[in-house]
C-alpha cells in the first residue's frame, strides 16, 4: 500500500473524479497477515472468496461487493457497486501498488457509504476507524498528560499494558500531533512524520548481550516495532535498521524479531526514545467472550439505553453531569458485581453517532461521560443520594468515552451523563470483568407494590446501614492473627461482606440497604473469623435506628449471643445509619 491501510483510511482530497470498472484478483487477501487480523479480515468481508473475480467464470462477476463494519453494537451490511472516484483513470484515495489489486479501494468506499459521503471520513478518529473494523474497545493513551516522557514509572507501567495487548492480539496505533495545518505531513530531522497514523506491529523485551552469556543477563530493553503508513520513510535515531545499537543484540535474536536493512517503513526503536517522540496511543483490545477458545479474555455486558428528558423527575433520564447536583441522579443507572478481590474493569459509554445519519444534517456529538459510585452490597432499586464516587470518564464530544479501572470487591453503579441536563440521545455501555458481573439497569425507584402488598405489608423505613470499621479484635491464631468479616441482618435479608485478611483492626466500609416493615426490630451485624472448616464468631451488636435523626453514627463493644447477650467481647464496631420514612431519600 502507498496510500493509508484499510483500517487507517488516507485522508479525502477535494477533487474532480470520474469512474471507471474495476476488478477484485484473488491475490487480494494480504499473506503475511496474523491468525488474528484474518479473522478480522473475515468479519468485515465474510465471503470475500465469493466475490473474487474468477477467471473460469467471468460471468459470474455482478459488479456489487459486501461488507459489514461494526455498528452501536451490532455488525452492519454494506453493499456496494464497483464504481470507484478516480483522476485520469487513477484512483483518488486509497488505493495499492499493485494497479489490479482493489481491496482497500472498496473497503473504503463501503466504510464512506456507512457516513454517507466520502468527505464524511476527513478528520476521522482512528480509535473509532478501530472499533468499527473489529468490534472492540478503543482505550486512547495522551502521552503527554500522562507525562511518559519524564516519569519512568509510569512509563514502566504502560509498557506493560501495551505489551499485554499486543499479545492478546489487540491492535495499537500511535502519531505525533500535528498542531497546525502546516505540521501535518511534517518530517521531522529524526525521520518520524506529525499527523500520521503509524501502525504498531511488534512489541518485545529484546535481550542483550550475545552468546550463553545473554541468558544469564537479566539485562532486557523495552522495545516497539513501528510501521509508516507511507510504507517508508523510517525512524533514522537510535535502534532504527543500520544503528550500530543492533551490534549488541545477538545475531539469531535479531532474526527473531526480524530486522531488515531497508527502507520499508518498518522499525524498531526503544519505548524510551517511543514515549520522547509520539503524544498518542490507542489501544484496541479484542474482546474474546467465547468460553471455547483458550484465549477468552474478557466477560461482557451490553446495556442500551437512552437520555429522555422528562418533567416528572422520577421519570426523568436526563439529568446532566455530577455538577447539576439536584438532577444528576436522575439519569439511567447500571449495577454491576466485582466477584474479585481486585478486578481490571473496562468500561466504554458510546453515543449513536449524528455524522453517520445524513439525512438529519451533520449533528454535532453530545459532551458525554460517567461516574462510578461503589454502593450497597445489596442494592436493587436506584440510588437517590450520592454514594462513594470510586471513579469517572473525561466528558468530551467523541463518539466513545472509555475508562479502564480496577476495582475492589462490591457492587457498583455506573451513571452514564451528557454534560448538561435536558439533552436527550441513545447510548451503548459495554462493560468488561475477569468473571460475570451480573451487569443490568436499575429500573425501579422502590419496592413494588404487588398483589401480597395488603396481606405482607408494605416497607415504613428504609436504612442505610454502613459498617466502618472494628477495632481490637480477638486473635484466632497461635501468632495472634484473624481474618474477619460482618453479616448485616435485618427483617430475614443478610448481607456478608468480603473477608479482610490478617486484620484485628479491619476496615470493611461496606454498607447494606434495608426496607422495613417492622421499624422496632433491631438490625444485628455479628463479625466471625473465616477458618478453613468451621467460621469462628467473635463477636455482635444489635441497633435500633430512629427515623427522626437523619444520621447517627455508633462505636459499640462487641457482646455475645443468646443469653449472655450482655457479655462483652473483646473488640468494638463502629457503625453508622441512616433511616428515612421516604424510602426515595437513600
Amino acid at each position: 500500500m502507498d496510500g493509508a491501510s484499510a483500517l487507517s483510511l488516507s485522508t479525502v482530497q477535494s477533487q474532480s473524479s470520474s469512474s471507471s470498472r474495476v476488478e477484485c484478483r484473488r491475490d487480494c487477501l494480504p499473506k503475511d497477515y496474523k491468525m488474528t487480523l484474518r479473522l478480522l479480515w473475515c468479519s468485515v468481508i465474510p465471503d470475500w472468496k465469493e466475490q473474487e473475480w474468477d477467471t473460469e467464470k467471468p460471468e459470474s462477476y455482478a459488479g456489487i461487493f459486501h461488507f459489514r463494519f461494526w455498528r452501536f453494537g451490532e455488525w452492519v451490511d454494506v453493499v456496494i457497486d464497483d464504481r470507484l472516484p478516480t483522476v485520469d483513470n487513477q484512483l483518488v484515495y486509497c488505493h495499492s501498488n499493485d494497479s489490479n489489486e482493489f481491496w482497500s479501494a472498496l473497503v473504503e468506499k463501503a466504510y464512506a457509504k456507512v457516513y454517507g459521503i466520502y468527505e464524511a471520513l476527513d478528520g476521522g478518529n482512528t480509535a473509532d476507524a478501530l472499533v468499527d473494523f473489529t468490534g472492540g474497545v478503543s482505550e486512547p493513551v495522551d502521552l503527554l498528560e500522562g507525562q511518559m516522557a519524564t516519569d519512568e514509572v509510569a512509563r514502566n507501567q504502560l509498557f506493560e499494558r501495551v505489551l499485554k495487548v499486543h499479545n492478546r492480539d489487540g491492535l495499537i496505533s500511535c502519531s505525533i500531533r500535528a498542531t497546525t495545518i502546516e505540521d501535518m505531513e511534517a518530517r521531522l530531522d529524526c525521520g518520524l512524520v506529525k499527523g500520521h497514523a503509524y501502525a504498531v506491529t511488534d512489541v518485545k523485551k529484546v535481550r542483550l548481550g550475545h552468546g550463553l552469556l545473554a541468558f544469564f543477563k537479566s539485562e532486557k530493553l523495552h522495545m516497539i516495532r513501528m510501521r509508516n503508513p507511507w510504507g517508508e520513510k523510517e525512524w533514522s535515531g537510535p535502534w532504527s535498521d543500520s544503528s550500530e545499537e543492533w551490534n549488541k543484540v545477538s545475531k539469531s535474536e535479531r532474526e527473531k524479531l526480524g530486522v531488515t536493512v531497508q527502507d520499508d517503513g518498518e522499525f524498531w526503536m526503544t519505548f524510551d526514545d517511543f514515549c520522547q517522540y509520539f503524544t498518542d496511543l490507542i489501544l484496541c483490545r479484542l474482546i474474546n467472550t467465547s468460553y471455547l477458545s483458550i484465549h477468552k479474555t474478557w466477560e461482557e455486558e451490553v446495556m442500551r439505553g437512552s437520555w429522555v428528558h422528562r418533567q416528572d423527575p422520577l421519570r426523568n433520564r436526563s439529568g446532566g453531569c455530577i455538577n447539576h447536583k439536584a438532577t444528576f441522579l436522575q439519569n439511567p443507572q447500571y449495577v454491576f458485581d466485582v466477584k474479585k478481590s481486585e478486578d481490571e474493569v473496562l468500561i466504554c459509554l458510546q453515543q449513536k453517532e449524528k455524522r453517520a445519519t445524513p439525512k438529519e444534517g451533520k449533528g454535532e456529538n453530545l459532551a458525554i461521560g460517567f461516574d462510578i459510585h461503589r454502593v450497597e452490597l445489596n442494592r436493587k432499586y436506584r440510588m437517590h443520594s450520592a454514594q462513594q464516587k470510586v471513579a469517572g470518564s473525561i466528558y468530551i464530544n467523541s463518539r466513545c468515552v472509555f475508562l479502564r479501572k480496577e476495582l475492589k470487591e462490591g457492587r457498583y453503579v455506573i451513571i452514564p451523563t451528557t454534560f448538561d441536563p435536558g439533552q436527550q440521545g441513545d447510548f451503548l455501555l459495554r462493560v468488561f470483568t475477569d468473571v460475570p458481573s451480573d451487569c443490568k439497569e436499575l429500573s425501579l425507584d422502590e419496592p413494588p407494590q404487588t398483589c401480597w402488598t395488603g396481606m405482607c405489608g408494605y416497607p415504613q423505613l428504609v436504612t442505610q446501614v454502613h459498617v466502618l470499621n472494628a477495632e481490637g479484635l480477638q486473635g484466632q491464631e497461635s501468632n495472634g492473627a484473624v481474618d474477619p468479616y460482618v453479616i448485616i441482618t435485618c427483617e430475614g435479608e443478610r448481607v456478608r461482606s468480603p473477608v479482610q485478611k490478617d486484620a484485628r483492626c479491619p476496615n470493611f466500609d461496606i454498607k447494606g440497604l434495608f426496607y422495613r416493615k417492622k421499624p422496632k426490630e433491631g438490625i444485628h451485624i455479628e463479625i466471625y473469623n473465616k477458618n478453613i472448616i468451621v467460621d469462628t464468631f467473635l463477636g455482635q451488636v444489635i441497633l435500633f435506628s430512629d427515623p427522626n435523626e437523619r444520621q447517627e453514627q455508633h462505636t459499640l463493644h462487641l457482646r455475645d449471643k443468646g443469653s449472655r447477650q450482655d457479655n462483652d467481647l473483646p473488640g468494638t464496631l463502629t457503625v453508622r445509619l441512616i433511616t428515612s420514612t421516604t424510602l426515595t431519600n437513600i
